[in-house]
């Protein structure tokens, strides 16, 4: 597997994470953008959005537009994949006790 492939799974996991993490399982794109820098993903907010995208076609997640600011939600599939109790092509599998 090329290094872009295991950078963009693992982005996609920390997006899932992220969001199961959050009061009511979501976070617009720029909260979501600080995250990804912060787990080491400096990526632009683009990137970003276009991740949401993926996740959205996958339903793993839903987005809503607010006055140009996307805002994701974590659907039950994306909770599973994000924990571990499911997989998904494309998104990285979190290791035992992350």
């Amino acid at each position: 597997m090329a290094l872009h492939e295991l950078l963009q799974q693992d982005r996609r996991l920390v997006i899932l994470r992220v969001l199961n993490e959050m009061p009511g399982y979501e976070a617009n794109d720029s909260i979501l953008d600080a995250a990804l820098d912060a787990y080491g993903h400096n990526v632009s907010r683009d990137l970003v959005r276009s991740e949401l995208y993926w996740l959205t076609e996958q339903q793993l997640i839903t987005l809503r537009d607010v006055n140009g600011t996307q805002v994701a939600q974590l659907k039950q599939r994306g909770i599973d994949v994000a924990t571990g109790q499911a997989t998904h092509p494309g998104v990285k599998r979190p290791r035992p006790g992350e």
